[in-house]
């Protein structure tokens, strides 16, 4: 059925592809809702900032 080099190469391509989604579950699942999440974050406390800094424009 397979020799040898046939069945190393198909290991090697099962761990490759194993490992591959994993670590897509991994990027989408931990990731990238960690790295929106902190722009949004980000996005936020500049827009705060701003909004407090013209309001003390105004009254000074």
């Amino acid at each position: 059925m397979f020799e040898f080099d046939q069945y190393l190469g198909f290991l090697a391509f099962l761990a490759i592809f194993t490992i591959g989604f994993w670590l897509m579950i991994f990027l989408f699942a931990f990731v990238v809702p960690y790295w929106i999440g902190g722009a949004l974050l980000e996005k936020f406390k500049e827009m705060r900032a701003e909004k407090k800094a013209k309001r003390e424009a105004l009254t000074d």
